[in-house]
C-alpha cells in the first residue's frame, strides 16, 4: 500500500496520462458500428418490442431506488458511514444515475438506434463518474468527492454529447466515451491494490467490479448465449448482472465502518513541486 499522499497523486497523474493519453495517440475517431443495435433476442412478449432486453433493465431502477432511500435514511448518517459530509454526494448522484440508466436502457432497447442510444448512456456515464469520484474520494484523497464529481460527470455526460454531435456531422468519434467507460476499469485495480481504503468492505467493491466486467464479456456474446441457453440472450444477462454489479456497492455503503488510521487528520493535498523562493 502506497501510504505517502504525494506519491499516490504523482502515481495516479501518471496512469492517467499514459493510459488515457496513449489511448488518444494510438487510436483514430472511430464511429458507432450500426450493427451494434441488433440483438439477437428480439422477442416481443405482451406489447413490449424486445422485451427481455427491455424488462432485464429493472434491477438497475430496484438497486437506484432502494440507494436513494438509504442515502435518505438516518442509517447512512450512522457514525463512519461517511466520515466527511461532502462524500455522500457521489453516491447520491451514482444512485440517481442508477435510476436513469434503467429507464434510458429500456428507452433504447424498445427502439435500438444512434439517437436513443445517448439516453441510454448518459444515465451509464453519471453512474460510472459519480463511482469513480466516490472511490477516489476513498483511496486517492476525501477532496476528491468535492473538487472532481461536477468535473467527472460533466465529463462523462460530455462525452456523450460529443459522441452524437460528430455522429450527426458525419464523422463519429466514440474516443471520449470508451475513455469514460473503460479507464475507470483499468484504474480501478490499481486503486484497490495500491492505495490504502479509509474504510472497511473493500471486498464488496472487488466484487462489484468482477461481476461488470463479467457483465460485458456476456455483452460481446450475445448470441453465443442465446445459441446455446436457447431462452435468454447475453444482453439480457449483462443487463442482470450488472444490476447485481451495483447491489454490491449499496451492501459496501450499508456496513462499512472506517478504519483505525481514517480517524486521523487527513493530509492536506500537497504540490508535486516545491515552489522557488
Amino acid at each position: 500500500m502506497i501510504r505517502s499522499l504525494r506519491l499516490r497523486v504523482a502515481l495516479f497523474a501518471a496512469v492517467c496520462t499514459l493510459f488515457i493519453g496513449g489511448y488518444w495517440l494510438l487510436f483514430p475517431p472511430m464511429k458507432q458500428p450500426q450493427d451494434y443495435h441488433k440483438f439477437v433476442d428480439d422477442r416481443s412478449m405482451l406489447g413490449v418490442p424486445n422485451a427481455l432486453n427491455v424488462l432485464s433493465n429493472f434491477p438497475f431502477v430496484l438497486v437506484g431506488a432502494l440507494g436513494l432511500a438509504f442515502m435518505w435514511s438516518d442509517r447512512s448518517r450512522r457514525p463512519g458511514i461517511f466520515l466527511e459530509s461532502h462524500e455522500r454526494w457521489p453516491y447520491w448522484i451514482y444512485f440517481v444515475g442508477l435510476v436513469l440508466t434503467g429507464f434510458g436502457s429500456s428507452y433504447y432497447h424498445a427502439n435500438p438506434n444512434n439517437h436513443t442510444l445517448v439516453w441510454d448512456r448518459i444515465g451509464l456515464a453519471i453512474t460510472l463518474m459519480a463511482l469513480f469520484a466516490g472511490i477516489l474520494a476513498d483511496r486517492l484523497h476525501p477532496a476528491c468527492a468535492r473538487w472532481l464529481l461536477a468535473p467527472l460527470v460533466l465529463l462523462g455526460v460530455g462525452s456523450i454529447l460529443y459522441w452524437d454531435w460528430t455522429e450527426r456531422h458525419g464523422v463519429g468519434d466514440l474516443r471520449l466515451w470508451f475513455t469514460v467507460q473503460f479507464f475507470p476499469m483499468i484504474a480501478l485495480p490499481i486503486l484497490l491494490f495500491l492505495y490504502p481504503a479509509r474504510y472497511t468492505r473493500g471486498g464488496d467493491l472487488l466484487a462489484s467490479l468482477l461481476c461488470y466486467g463479467i457483465a460485458k464479456g456476456l455483452e460481446m456474446l450475445d448470441g453465443q448465449v442465446y445459441a446455446s441457453a436457447g431462452f435468454v440472450s447475453g444482453h439480457t444477462l449483462k443487463h442482470l448482472l450488472a444490476g447485481f454489479s451495483a447491489g454490491f456497492i449499496l451492501l459496501m455503503l450499508w456496513h462499512r465502518q472506517p478504519r483505525g488510521e481514517a480517524f486521523r487528520p487527513v493530509e492536506t493535498v500537497p504540490l508535486l513541486y516545491e515552489p522557488e523562493a
